[in-house]
């Protein structure tokens, strides 16, 4: 009977190709209002007037929050065998690394 019973709690995930080699975001810009979280992350290249947003996400009140348990916890199982994170703050990035203004 116990087996049944996780059987039916077991969540089946399957995810495609191109949802599997993800998409790379440098910017993340959140929102709100009373009912849901918005996630917009963006891929801003230097020297680029115009960034897209590669994909948005939108969390209920209940699951931002615990969203940002799970990741807290997994940032601190990430530092635990790799060592802090250094901020932001904490590295001087120019907003034209990587080479030239682009000119038209």
């Amino acid at each position: 009977m116990a087996e049944q019973q996780q059987q039916q709690n077991q969540l089946n995930i399957e995810i495609s190709e191109e949802v599997a080699e993800g998409s790379y975001a440098n910017l993340a810009i959140i929102t709100h209002s009373h009912a849901e979280f918005v996630m917009d992350f963006v891929n801003v290249m230097p020297g680029t007037p115009k960034s897209r947003v590669k994909s948005r996400i939108i969390f209920t009140p209940m699951h931002a929050k615990r969203f940002m348990r799970a990741l807290q916890e997994n940032i601190e199982r990430y530092e635990d065998a790799n060592g802090p994170i250094k901020d932001l703050e904490q590295i001087e990035i120019p907003l034209t690394f990587g080479g030239p203004t682009a000119q038209a």
